[in-house]
């Protein structure tokens, strides 16, 4: 048993020995596996250091800062305490230093960047280099002749095909979110959408990016050979987390995205077998209408045929009286036997004689004291009118068009108290001649034919023309309140007080507005032969990599403008397609200047952009052709074209008022023409119309309402159509009318008034409160025009029954003592008195047109005809376009308008769009982080997460680009990589210590990290104040100063985040549809972004809106039909009421006047979509004025026909055309045309448009309607006679007290009046 015992223990010892020895000759066997290509550096180059030939097995790396590099970049190469490796501590320092860009590119998708990251680790490191790794070409060190290590200068490096294109599908998609592009736009040498695999790896290894000291071959294949065994490590998809780290975001990784939302759908215009559906119903409907209304005509005309020898009783369908007999007690006896009227009719009867009785008696008054009146009535407008003094103009676009309590309002002023007000801008768009010849570029290298055209622009001489411009834009002197201005006192400086440059965007800045790095030039430094880079070359890597701040053609130019801005290819150039900026046809330069939310801060900036204009307008070149804009062009333009057309508005007022002056007159014998003459009378008419308007501005001035320009130009023209009007019914009743026997002056004026005041009241009263309500808009221009319009027709209603009857009757007293017109102190024979005329136009209305108007064969056509016309109105409303052309808003003459003109045609941006996350979110929670960060980690739904998304769908979101998120930024600048790291202190003070300070004793910040890689709670807001105030360099991208220093709110002491933005552009817009398309997409994925912040906070009630500087004015647009629509309803609303109570509660004749009206503002609106008017708050208004226009073609005709006495209806009708039809024609028609003839030579385009055309279908469809159409329309379906009044008539006919002194009162006449003749005897016939 010993002996047994004793042989096993000694074959357990033997067995451990050979285990051992097994053990170490296989690590030894390993250790000395491998073998290197390449291994340490033996030339120094600006470049990179190149590496030295060696071919040998793999060393032992055993230096501490070697290992750490090692297990910082390349932890699977870390195999042992001791790995052998083919790189040496000089390498990796190297190595470390070249991955700093990489690492901020590229580590936002961890995948990405470590299949990156490896690319180069196993190239440098990898103990079987020599396997994939061979050397092409080498050379001795001459630099050094003691030194026999061999120099490399290139290599082929073989790869699989798994590796490359897994990497390549891993960082594709990878974004720089501070310059809205992706990380392969500065790493692939083209952009990233025509970037491949092949592409991307030759511009690697390619010496001419500058980045890479020897050349690099790669070579992509998966089949070894007997001494190429290709590199085949594998790969991390985006999809996939590496290590702890998150998977990349959708943001980076498309495959991380889900599906994206169908795009909706076109609207498809309904058609019904091709026909437009609004068309085809407005078709049809006219055709019943006609079969039917046809059909009434016949049937009706056949029955009163057949019916009128055979009945013995005659019906009045006016009064539905039985008229039987031929003696008058017959006759009364029948009235006697009928009901005496509803209450509506006794009701109206009343309001009628009250009304009537009221106008007598202050008609009377007016006339018995007309000075008194007159001294009353001046001093009251004097005393409204001395608030002028108190008047103010708003001509800000915000205050005018956007309410101070809408949405787009209340995100602006919210933005501006957080972030400062949206900069002003000076722009210049300069291109070239057609006949200027391009440019055709070497692409710098050893290969010799390659070449890559450029346009006109990118000529060096040219270029230098456009610089020379630029400095002497920039060198521009004004003066404010006697000190100097310069564009340094006013410009934008991201990076102010480190670096107080302005902020220009353009495309020289990429060499930093400096002749001498424009004409750079680098060849390479050997031979000096072969051309490294020049101009274009670094443009070119410029418009790649906008943000980057080293060049890739050894030119050592940094991309960022002189005030260290990114300067974005597609904001300043124009003309290009895709991202070929090369076929660029337009240079844009934007000067960015400070605004201020005090007006009164702006005046130096305005005094400076004046003098830039006035530089701008004596500057030319016959090589530029140069298109140009200020901040305050458009404010200016607008002021001179008002100005410009002053002129213009003043004739056309002349025109009325002299028409109105000569007009009034009732001219008969020659020898009393200047006697009968109304000149002086019109003129006090006109001057109580402008005494009406003053008192309206003053008024409103004393209670602080300002003005608008629309106030000026259109309130005049409203009252003036008002006023007219009641003048001319006032004056020609007085002049038609026969006084009494024995009848004083004073008596008689009175009873004019008595007759046609309560028809001026009704238009005025009308129109007043169909304004009045419309200012119950929230649009501050329409709320302000109706305001004052409003006022100023009551006023002017006040002073025509006050003042004006005052002036008339001493003019009737003077025209009485026979006292010529103006020179009333020269009187002429009293014994030659002319008798009072009808006048030439009543006479042509009662005999000629009232007639043949009502006849029997023209009235059913008017009736087709303007139906059908209605029908085809409605049918074009769809088709009326919303918005504002701007280009219309400027003198036919304005450099503006070439300006607008390149805008369309060249840029390729829209505006900044600012998605602004209000005060509310914990960004230093992983939580709070998560709702609005884009890079690993973060959710598709986060703030960046969805205008990443939206921006795929830039066609109809109108959104671009993704979003440049501080907070990504923030991230990546934490990060301890980068040779140095960006987020440093000092040693001792523990202060922020930039990575341009070169001072050893700066450490690395101590950042403590999540797992995710994100810092703690604790040390979020701790560095975050050094990371806005950080200047982005050569040695460190990342700086958030220039990008993000107005971005964040931060509160509490800098301890915490209120307010943020998260910025991207626009798609570029150029007509109306497109800004506002754009803004209803910007809140929807803003409304998105709020629902899913409540979501996930619980409800908490944070928001997001978007914020761009033209949403405040496009923003009336959304809503702009809903309230065209209601500011209608309630103006018609409103005529309806007063129409209703002033003709005696007469609900028909209520409806007829609403009817006419609503048929005149629909066929306005057909005409608009005719001549291309489109809708906006100009048109709004106009159509306002429309409607209280309308009232003054229909209101006195319908109160005519329902007071008239005559028989049936046709015949009421042709009483009403004949009394009223006469002064409406003109006193509005006539008066109108000629002063809307005037504003057709008008220079504004504005003028022409809106107020020209308007002003034309305004008057045109009201004089038509109201002459031809509505009178028509009564004799069809006008109001029967109020029978109540009839029956007031036959008991004041029996007591005596109808007549006096052998007239009728216009209210009550003998029923013989409306029974004809002929009837009469027919029912004596009948009857006997």
């Amino acid at each position: 048993m010993d002996a047994v015992a004793l042989t096993k223990t000694t074959m357990k010892k033997e067995y451990l020995r050979y285990s051992i020895v097994l053990v170490f000759m296989k690590c030894t066997f390993a250790q000395n596996s491998g073998k290197c290509s390449m291994y340490g550096e033996c030339l120094a180059r600006p470049t990179g250091n190149l590496n030295c030939k060696y071919e040998g097995s793999p060393k032992v790396m055993n230096e501490t800062e070697g290992l750490d590099i090692l297990r910082t970049y390349c932890p699977n190469l870390v195999t042992s305490d001791q790995p052998l490796t083919c790189c040496d501590l000089d390498q990796l320092r190297s190595f470390k230093k070249n991955m700093g860009v990489p690492e901020q590119l590229l580590l936002r998708c961890p995948s990405c960047y470590y299949n990156f990251l490896y690319l180069f680790c196993y190239f440098t490191c990898d103990p079987n280099q020599a396997d994939f790794v061979k050397v092409k070409a080498k050379m001795q060190n001459i630099f050094n002749p003691t030194d026999p290590r061999e120099i490399i200068t290139a290599v082929d490096y073989h790869v699989s095909e798994d590796y490359v294109y897994g990497m390549y599908n891993s960082c594709k998609d990878v974004q720089m979110p501070s310059t809205n592009a992706k990380a392969l736009d500065v790493i692939c040498g083209k952009p990233a959408a025509d970037c491949t695999v092949q592409n991307w790896l030759d511009f690697m290894g390619s010496t001419a990016n500058g980045q890479t000291p020897f050349t690099i071959n790669y070579h992509i294949q998966n089949t070894s050979t007997a001494d190429i065994h290709p590199m085949n490590y594998s790969t991390t998809p985006c999809y996939k987390k590496y290590g702890n780290l998150s998977a990349c975001s959708c943001q980076d990784c498309q495959s991380m995205c889900a599906p994206l939302p169908p795009p909706p759908k076109p609207k498809i215009p309904c058609t019904i077998d091709g026909v437009d559906c609004w068309f085809f119903a407005s078709l049809v409907t006219f055709i019943v209408f006609s079969f039917f209304f046809i059909l009434f005509v016949t049937v009706s005309f056949f029955y009163k045929r057949g019916t009128s020898g055979e009945k013995e009783k005659q019906i009045n369908r006016d009064t539905d009286v039985y008229i039987v007999g031929k003696n008058k007690t017959e006759k009364k006896e029948a009235f006697k036997e009928e009901p005496k009227g509803n209450c509506f009719q006794k009701w109206g009867l009343w309001m009628e004689r009250s009304l009537e009785s009221n106008f007598n008696r202050w008609g009377r008054f007016c006339a018995l004291n007309p000075l008194k009146i007159i001294v009353a009535g001046i001093i009251l407008g004097a005393v409204f009118s001395v608030g002028i003094v108190m008047f103010k103009v708003t001509t800000s676009p915000v205050k005018l068009w956007s309410a101070e309590k809408s949405r787009a309002r209340l995100e602006k002023n919210y933005f501006d108290n957080h972030f400062g007000p949206f900069y002003r801008t000076e722009q210049l768009i300069i291109t070239r001649p057609e006949n200027a010849t391009g440019v055709r570029h070497e692409v710098p290298g050893m290969q010799y034919g390659l070449y890559w055209n450029y346009t006109s622009i990118f000529d060096k001489a040219f270029l230098h023309k456009v610089l020379d411009l630029q400095l002497s834009i920039q060198n521009i002197q004004a003066y404010y309140k006697g000190k100097k201005v310069t564009l340094q006192d006013i410009c934008f400086q991201p990076l102010a007080p480190d670096n107080t440059q302005c902020t220009i965007q353009s495309i020289l800045e990429y060499w930093q507005n400096n002749h001498t790095r424009l004409d750079k030039i680098k060849y390479d430094q050997y031979t000096h032969t072969f051309l490294q880079g020049d101009y274009l070359d670094h443009f070119s890597d410029c418009a790649r990599a906008p943000a980057s701040v080293s060049d890739q053609h050894h030119l050592d130019m940094s991309c960022l403008g002189a005030s260290g801005q990114p300067i974005f290819p597609w904001i300043s150039l124009g003309g290009f397609t895709g991202e070929n900026y090369n076929e660029s046809t337009a240079m844009v330069i934007t000067f960015v200047v400070n605004n201020h939310v005090d007006e009164a801060q702006n005046e130096k900036a305005k005094a400076w952009e004046k003098e830039f204009l006035n530089f701008m307008k004596n500057y030319s070149d016959p090589d530029m052709i140069i298109a140009y804009s200020a901040e305050r062009s458009i404010e200016d333009e607008i002021q001179r074209e008002s100005a410009s057309d002053v002129w213009t508005i003043v004739i056309s007022y002349i025109v009325m008022f002299g028409y109105i002056s000569i007009t009034l007159g009732n001219f008969g014998q020659c020898s009393r023409c200047f006697i009968t003459s109304k000149t002086s009378l019109g003129l006090c008419g006109v001057c109580i119309v402008l005494l009406s308007v003053s008192s309206s501005l003053g008024l409103f001035s004393y209670c602080g309402v300002a003005a608008t320009l629309i106030i000026i130009e259109v309130v005049p023209f409203l009252v003036l159509a008002v006023g007219v009007d009641n003048i001319f019914i006032l004056v020609q009743a007085f002049q038609r009318d026969e006084a009494h026997v024995g009848e004083e002056l004073e008596d008689r004026i009175g009873r004019v008034l008595g007759k046609v005041g309560p028809s001026m009241l009704l238009a005025s009263c009308a129109e007043s409160l169909a304004f009045f309500l419309g200012a119950l808009t929230d649009m501050p221009a329409v709320r302000v025009f109706s305001l004052y319009s409003a006022m100023a027709v009551l006023l002017d209603f006040l002073f025509q029954i006050t003042v004006f009857v005052a002036i008339m009757t001493l003019d009737a007293k003077r025209e009485e003592s026979s006292r010529l017109d103006i020179c009333c102190c020269v009187q002429l024979d009293k014994t030659k008195k002319e008798r009072n005329s009808e006048g030439i136009h009543f006479k042509v209305f009662k005999n000629f047109y009232s007639k043949a108007l009502l006849s029997k064969v023209v009235r059913p056509v008017v009736m087709i005809v303007f139906v059908g016309y209605f029908c085809f109105s409605v049918s074009q409303i769809h088709k009326i376009e919303i918005g504002l052309d701007q280009k219309l808003s400027m003198p036919d003459d304005s450099y503006v308008l070439d300006y607008f003109g390149n805008l369309s045609e060249y840029l390729h941006v829209g505006a900044p769009v600012y998605f602004v996350v209000e005060d509310g979110v914990d960004y230093t929670t992983k939580e709070g982080q998560n709702l609005v960060c884009g890079a690993t980690g973060c959710p598709e739904d986060s703030v960046a997460g969805q205008i990443s998304t939206a921006a795929k769908q830039a066609k109809y979101t109108y959104i671009a680009h993704p979003t440049s998120a501080w907070i990504d930024d923030y991230f990546d600048w934490l990060r301890p990589g980068g040779d140095p790291p960006c987020c440093r202190i000092y040693n001792n003070s523990r202060d922020f210590c930039a990575a341009t300070v070169d001072n050893t004793s700066c450490l690395t910040c101590p950042v403590r990290e999540t797992v995710d890689g994100r810092p703690v709670s604790q040390d979020f807001m701790k560095f975050l104040p050094w990371y806005l105030k950080d200047n982005p360099g050569i040695k460190c991208a990342k700086g958030g100063h220039a990008a993000y220093g107005s971005a964040v709110n931060l509160k509490n002491d800098k301890k915490a985040v209120g307010a943020t933005y998260f910025m991207t552009y626009h798609s570029i817009m150029k007509e109306s549809k497109d800004y506002i398309t754009g803004l209803l997409e910007a809140r929807r994925v803003a409304d998105n972004m709020t629902t899913m912040l409540k979501l996930k906070t619980g409800g908490n009630s944070t928001k997001v809106f978007p914020y761009s500087v033209f949403y405040v004015f496009y923003e009336q647009y959304l809503t702009i039909v809903e309230d065209t629509v209601q500011n209608l309803c309630i103006c018609v609303a409103a005529i309806f009421v007063v129409t209703f109570v002033l003709l005696g509660f007469d609900i028909i004749s209520a409806l007829m006047v609403v009817m006419t009206i609503t048929m005149i503002v629909i066929d306005i609106l057909g005409f608009m979509s005719l001549w291309n008017i489109s809708i906006n708050a100009v048109s709004l208004v106009n159509l306002v004025m429309a409607v209280g226009i309308s009232v003054e073609f229909c209101a006195h005709i319908t109160r005519a026909f329902a007071v008239s006495n005559h028989g049936d209806k046709v015949e009421r009708a042709k009483d009403a055309v004949a009394h009223m039809g006469s002064s409406v024609l003109s006193g509005i028609t006539l008066t109108k045309l000629g002063g809307i003839i005037v504003l057709a030579f008008a220079k504004s385009q504005l003028f022409q448009v809106f107020y020209f055309r308007m002003y034309l279908a305004i008057v045109v469809y009201g004089a038509t309607h109201g002459l031809i159409f509505l009178p028509v329309l009564l004799s069809y379906i006008g109001p029967p006679v109020n029978k109540a009044k009839l029956n007031s008539k036959e008991s004041l006919e029996e007591n005596g007290h109808l007549r006096a002194n052998g007239h009728t009162n216009h209210a009550y006449v003998d029923v013989s009046d409306f029974i004809e003749p002929k009837s009469f005897k027919k029912l004596e016939n009948s009857h006997l």
